[in-house]
C-alpha cells in the first residue's frame, strides 16, 4: 500500500532553510562547480551548521510522538543538489537524529512543479525565485531570511507566529489600505463586513493542519494528565479594533484555533516578538521581518499587493 500524505502535515524543505550553507555556497560561487563537488565529498560526513529553520524543523518533527504509528507531521527535503553532493545534507539530517527519510534531489532545477504531487503545505527556501514562482503559482512558500538564530536547547514549547493579512487570509482588505492610504476605509469595510469569512490566505491550510495537531494534544490530556502541550500559535496583525472582530469570526469560520493575538494597530511587532520569541514567524511585508529576522527565523511570504512592486 503507497505511503499516504493527504491527512498529514506536509514540509517541503530545501536545504538551505534547515543548513547554513554560506561556506559551501561561496566555494561554489568564487571556485566553480568542479571545486564545490569536491569539498562536498570530502566533507560528507562532517556535519552542516543548524540553519534558519532548524529549531522550527526539530520541534514540529518532535510532534510525531503523539501517534507514532500513524505521524501527523511529514517534512520532505526537496534539494537543488544532485544525490552525489546531496549526501552531506542527507548525513547532517542523521546526525542531529532529525526524522527526515524522504529527499527529492533535482540538479539545479526548481522543485515548484513537485510540491502538489507531495500534498506540500509549507515550502521553506532560502532561494527567493523558487519561492516567488511557487506563491504565484499559488503554492504555500515562504523565503527564510538570514539572521543571527540561537536556540534555547531547553525550550521544548514549540511558539509558531503569524501575521494575519496576507498569510492566513487573502489581500482582500489589505488591498483596500494600501490603494486609498486611508485606514478609515479600511476599519469600514471590516466592520460592514465583520460576519462574512475572509477568503483563505497562502497558509491557510498550514495553520488549520496546525488545529488538528493541537486536537490531538488535547486528547492526548485525556489519556495522560502529566503531558503537557508543546504546540502554541499566535496571530501578530496590524489591525486593531474595529476590524478584530471579522479576524476572530473568520478564525472561528475557517475552523482555526489561536492561542494568543496581538492586534496591534501600527506598534512596532519587534517590540512583542522579542517577549514571546516565536521559533517561526510569518509576514508578507518584509519590512515588517527586518528587525525580528535579526534575531528570530523570520519568513517572508511574497503574496499579494504587499508585494507587487518586488
Amino acid at each position: 500500500m503507497a505511503y499516504d500524505l493527504t491527512n498529514r502535515l506536509v514540509i517541503g524543505l530545501a536545504s538551505s532553510a534547515l543548513f547554513d550553507l554560506e561556506e559551501s555556497d561561496n566555494i561554489f560561487r568564487e571556485q566553480g562547480e568542479i571545486a564545490y563537488r569536491t569539498f562536498q565529498r570530502d566533507n560528507e560526513n562532517s556535519p552542516l551548521k543548524k540553519g534558519v529553520a532548524f529549531p522550527f524543523i526539530q520541534r514540529i518533527l518532535s510532534l510525531n510522538a503523539l501517534n507514532p504509528k500513524d505521524p501527523p507531521v511529514e517534512v520532505i527535503l526537496l534539494s537543488r543538489n544532485d544525490p552525489d553532493t546531496g549526501l552531506r545534507v542527507m548525513n547532517s539530517i542523521e546526525h542531529y537524529k532529525l526524522n527526515m527519510t524522504r529527499a527529492v534531489f533535482l540538479q539545479g532545477s526548481s522543485p515548484l512543479k513537485y510540491i502538489p504531487a507531495f500534498d506540500i503545505e509549507l515550502f521553506l527556501s532560502a532561494n527567493i525565485q523558487d519561492v516567488k514562482q511557487a506563491v504565484n503559482a499559488g503554492y504555500p512558500a515562504g523565503r527564510v531570511l538570514q539572521g543571527n538564530i540561537k536556540d534555547d536547547i531547553n525550550d521544548k514549547e514549540l511558539r509558531i507566529a503569524f501575521d494575519f493579512d496576507g498569510v492566513i487570509i487573502d489581500d482582500e482588505a489589505e488591498t483596500i489600505y494600501k490603494e486609498t492610504r486611508d485606514l478609515s476605509l479600511f476599519h469600514d469595510n471590516e466592520t460592514t463586513k465583520e460576519d462574512i469569512v475572509h477568503n483563505p490566505g497562502p497558509l491557510n491550510n498550514f495553520i488549520r493542519r496546525l488545529a488538528n495537531i493541537q486536537e490531538l494534544e488535547r486528547k492526548k490530556i485525556e489519556t495522560d494528565s502529566t503531558y503537557i502541550p508543546m504546540l502554541r500559535t499566535a496571530i501578530v496583525t496590524a489591525r486593531n479594533a474595529p476590524s478584530h472582530k471579522r479576524a476572530i469570526h473568520t478564525l472561528r469560520g475557517l475552523g482555526i484555533e489561536i492561542n494568543e493575538a496581538f492586534f496591534l494597530g501600527g506598534i512596532e511587532k519587534s517590540k512583542v516578538l522579542e517577549i514571546m520569541r516565536p521559533h517561526i514567524f510569518f509576514d508578507d511585508q518584509i519590512s515588517h521581518l527586518e528587525e525580528p529576522s535579526r534575531i528570530l527565523p523570520s519568513v517572508h511570504i511574497p503574496f499579494g499587493v504587499a508585494n507587487k512592486s518586488d
